[in-house]
């Protein structure tokens, strides 16, 4: 038994501990959960290393040691592949290695007899699935991949063309190695009739890991995966990191969606996550969605990863018939329905088919916009929407701080008809009750679906038609498969165009496609609405028309041109504090800090310092945008400025980015958050 053990805490310390190992084991304590008194406290830590004698530079008498209280499992959550992979998200993402192992391990000291998962537990299903040519084409390709080849594959395909089942092939086929499998969803309450298909293909052993287990039902689920009880683990984000022995097979459906990426300490992404365990462990990655990512578009160009696709909707559906409805066109009294998409709610209501009325609620009320011409004010510097501030009476640019006074007519033709456009989302559904009286209308977003349980009732009440018109917002954009469904309209499309984000074509684009794959899913007389100011805006235009390859094709050079990921990498700093002025003087502070860190790496004397020389490379192209107000400049009461940090290395930003997170003292009042290659910029 060794008698030192070095433990990891989930605070945000660029250090971890020692304790005195007191209970007789023969066994390694690595990787084992320990409660220990940190300062006046009882907590639980991680114990990642042992050893049985002190550092000659240890700085605590020997004496002074505290032992462990106890060790509350009787077998280790962490493998060394675990430990390791906490190592480089702790590296990667610059926070402590605590931090990064609590993402991975349930905090209920005892697990509980209640059992796992909400889904019915179905009778693993041993019918045979007959594919398609395509289908079995793609699955031969994913599985007969040689070790010379890239590991990363790419299942491309458009809504309904029978993804899930090449997942449920594949992973069938890895399980028969007696591998396991993670299966990752976005949105693990949205995604229920993956769930489904899982359990019914796997039976008992599978597992689910989602939001609604208590800690202690968690626990559960991880001895039983430990145990190789459960062998395919199915989740959102965070079980990626699922403690599966014999790992053979990671999959991420929907890959593109934006719950991947964390949205707090440690902010990591569960595709970069899943690449590097993948990479670690030799084994395939199979990622999938109908919108690719813009960067694992990139990738599948470059040849970085295998693209196989896949045309044809299966269910005897075919692709829907999608216009767009110029909202400009419309008289002065339109609320929000225009007579076009009102009629043929009307006509699909009377052939008691369903539809869906998509809202994109997120968005600025005001941004600038010509009705004569269509123009939009953007920043000079960074190609991004500007908003306008009321309290200024100035456009501004939310990423590098530029800003101007609003003009008195449109820069570009010369009309007075210009000013700030906004379209609210309150009054929807009292509109869509007072033109659809007869029909039964049904309301799906954060405010109207308090838990997973509502959710679900709403969407099965949908599915066996008690209710004619389901109203919603991206709760409803992806992974769901209504038979009734003929018409999809989209109330306002171009509303996240505004947003000050450089990924805003993107989500836009992708926003249309996956809404509109709700209709048609298995009848050829699906119909698509799509209600917007902009129809000529390409990530509009471009879903509309389904020209997929001319998106991407646009998006990347305009990224090009604006080095924006793919081809550069990014860092943001966010500095948030109960008062504005605190939040100001930091960023402020941080930027002097940052630029000085910047020259004396571009002037240092780098030698044979192979790291510090590959820096000092690429210390004169690193841009640093800002400090400026973020897009959404308070939240809960905290002020919010940020710093975006560019540049093609990524270890440059996370070395500029530890320089001042564990080299330099903040005050107390204010808060700094780090994000390595954030997903959205608000």
């Amino acid at each position: 038994m060794a008698k030192y053990l070095e433990i990891a805490l989930n605070v945000p310390l660029n250090q971890t501990f020692t304790y005195l190992n007191i209970e007789p084991f023969s066994e390694s304590r690595t990787g084992f959960r320990a409660e220990i008194k940190f300062g006046r406290r009882k907590t639980i830590g991680y114990v990642i290393n042992e050893f049985n004698s002190l550092p000659e530079d240890f700085p605590i008498d020997e004496g002074k040691i505290r032992p462990v209280t106890k060790f509350p499992d009787e077998v280790p959550f962490l493998s060394k592949e675990l430990i390791d992979l906490g190592k480089w998200l702790s590296d990667y993402y610059v926070c402590s290695i605590g931090e990064a192992l609590s993402i991975m391990m349930p905090s209920a000291k005892r697990e509980s007899s209640t059992p796992g998962f909400s889904v019915e537990e179905e009778i693993a299903s041993s019918a045979k699935i007959e594919l398609s040519d395509e289908q079995k084409k793609c699955v031969d390709e994913i599985l007969s991949a040689g070790t010379n080849s890239s590991r990363l594959h790419y299942l491309y395909g458009a809504t309904g063309t029978g993804k899930t089942e090449v997942f449920l092939q594949c992973a069938q086929k890895i399980l028969s190695e007696n591998k396991g499998v993670i299966y990752l969803v976005p949105e693990i309450s949205l995604t229920q009739q993956v769930i489904k298909a899982v359990t019914a293909r796997f039976g008992p052993t599978a597992a689910v890991l989602h939001s609604g287990l208590t800690q202690s039902q968690k626990l559960r689920e991880y001895n039983r995966i430990i145990n190789r009880e459960a062998r395919v683990v199915i989740g959102a984000r965070s079980a990626v990191f699922a403690p599966v022995p014999d790992l053979g097979l990671i999959i991420i459906d929907e890959e593109h969606d934006s719950s991947y990426k964390s949205g707090s300490t440690p902010r990591y992404h569960g595709r970069q996550a899943a690449m590097y365990r993948c990479s670690k462990l030799k084994i395939p990655l199979l990622m999938g969605s109908a919108t690719p990512s813009v960067e694992a578009w990139h990738l599948m160009e470059k040849g970085k990863i295998q693209k196989h696709t896949l045309t044809k909707r299966l269910a005897g559906g075919a692709m829907p018939k999608i216009r767009s409805i110029n909202l400009s066109n419309e008289p002065s009294d339109f609320l929000c329905i225009s007579k076009e998409l009102e009629k043929e709610v009307n006509d699909v209501l009377q052939e008691k088919k369903q539809v869906i009325l998509f809202l994109n609620r997120r968005g600025f009320t005001h941004f600038y916009r010509c009705r004569t011409c269509g123009f939009e004010m953007k920043c000079k510097n960074c190609s991004v929407s500007m908003t306008y501030h009321k309290s200024d009476n100035r456009l501004k640019c939310h990423y590098c701080g530029w800003s101007s006074p609003p003009p008195q007519q449109c820069p570009q033709c010369g009309s007075l008809d210009a000013g700030y456009t906004g379209f609210g989302t309150e009054f929807i559904e009292a509109e869509v009750k007072a033109k659809f009286p007869s029909a039964k209308t049904v309301r799906i977003d954060t405010d109207s679906v308090s838990k997973a349980s509502d959710l679900q009732e709403k969407l099965e009440d949908f599915k066996n038609g008690k209710y004619d018109i389901l109203l919603g917002t991206q709760m409803v954009a992806k992974g769901l498969n209504f038979k009734n469904v003929k018409l999809v309209g989209v109330i306002l499309a171009d509303t996240g165009l505004h947003l000050p984000d450089f990924r805003s074509p993107e989500r836009t684009f992708s926003l249309i496609t996956q809404v509109a794959g709700r209709a048609g899913r298995y009848s050829p007389d699906g119909k698509v609405l799509v209600q917007t100011y902009c129809p000529d805006r390409e990530p509009v235009l471009f879903a509309v028309t389904g020209e997929i390859q001319r998106f991407y094709e646009m998006e990347l050079k305009n990224r090009e041109i604006q080095n924006f990921p793919p081809f550069c990498r990014l860092a943001r700093l966010v500095f948030r504090s109960p008062t504005l002025l605190q939040s100001q003087k930091a960023a402020n502070g941080a930027k002097e800090i940052l630029s000085k860190t910047l020259k004396e790496i571009y002037y240092s004397n780098s030698g044979t310092n192979k790291e510090l020389k590959t820096l000092k490379d690429d210390a004169g192209n690193c841009e640093i945008l800002g400090p400026a107000e973020c897009p959404l400049s308070k939240i809960a009461q905290n002020y919010r400025q940020q710093i975006i940090l560019k540049s093609e290395n990524v270890h440059l930003l996370q070395y500029l980015a530890k320089k001042l997170l564990y080299g330099y003292t903040r005050p107390q009042d204010v808060y700094i958050e780090c994000d390595i290659d954030p997903v959205s910029l608000l």
